[in-house]
């Protein structure tokens, strides 16, 4: 059931071990984020994954198959969306999907795939007269074109505007309801929190902590702050669980309409987790 299966990966170049012995598997039909600051290994363990980085150490299995080792028919099984990509700046939209379409047994229609991505008023457009987002947009399609059965999206966000973020959020819950594996790296919490089955964290080349976005990091036992004011005084308590305190400050009439109730957001438990919250 594991579309893909890490065990103690190393990846070390001279003087740097970037990824020191991870872990981390991720179910068929599941939608797993990888989180961490810049030059904590998520790239470098995404690339090993997808067969264009030989790792120096660990055991890889995706869809099956050893990445290093996998040839072409496995290949046409993954979809993959780099964060950075040279494109053919004088193919349009349209020309440039056909064409990757093409490498593919049975890909989706081109049109299709242009309407999912929200491209299909610039389908005739050349791809150098887009705009940054829109190019990323053309990146996705390249991406998803192949019906990829394990999909890699390395921050495929960036440059979009919010409205096209949630289209594209849209889009990501659409193919994993039909049973895509998604792999996805991002530095956009709130987009983690949306998509993710499963997110894990990595920090100087170790995973921190794995979960999902409710309990990463101890999240859903953090207990909540409870704050209101009472006399004209301020009070804050830091309780489990907000209940019994709630009933109290009803019987002695406090002033509820100042009460707020917070609870550590993933942003904030991810920032500890890296330790930049300390």
């Amino acid at each position: 059931m594991e579309a893909i299966e890490v065990r103690g990966l190393r990846k070390t170049y001279p003087g740097h071990e970037a990824v020191r012995g991870i872990d981390l598997s991720v179910t068929r039909g599941e939608v797993f984020a990888l989180l961490g600051p810049n030059g904590a290994g998520k790239t470098t363990t995404v690339e090993i994954l997808e067969g264009h980085r030989r790792r120096s150490g660990g055991d890889v299995t995706v869809l099956g198959e050893d990445p290093g080792t996998a040839g072409r028919a496995w290949r046409a099984r993954i979809g993959i969306v780099l964060q950075d990509t040279d494109d053919a700046a004088d193919l349009t939209v349209a020309e440039m999907v056909k064409h990757v379409a093409g490498f593919y047994p049975d890909p989706r229609a081109a049109a299709e795939v242009i309407d999912l991505v929200g491209l299909t008023e610039k389908a005739k457009s050349k791809i150098r007269a887009l705009s940054g987002g829109q190019r990323r947009r053309v990146d996705v399609a390249l991406g998803i074109v192949g019906r990829p059965e394990l999909l890699f999206l390395d921050e495929p966000t960036t440059g979009f505007d919010p409205a096209a973020r949630r289209q594209f959020w849209d889009l990501i819950r659409a193919l994993a309801a039909e049973g895509t594996t998604i792999l996805l790296t991002t530095h956009y919490l709130e987009e983690a929190e949306a998509l993710a089955d499963r997110l894990a964290v990595l920090a100087g080349g170790l995973i921190v902590a794995e979960g999902t976005p409710a309990t990463l990091g101890g999240r859903a036992n953090s207990g909540a702050k409870v704050s209101w004011r009472e006399g004209g005084v301020a009070k804050t308590e830091q309780v489990a669980d907000p209940t019994e305190l709630i009933r109290h400050l009803v019987k002695i009439d406090a002033d509820l309409t100042t009460l707020t109730i917070t609870r550590p957001t993933l942003e904030d438990v991810y920032l500890n987790l890296i330790g930049a919250g300390r």
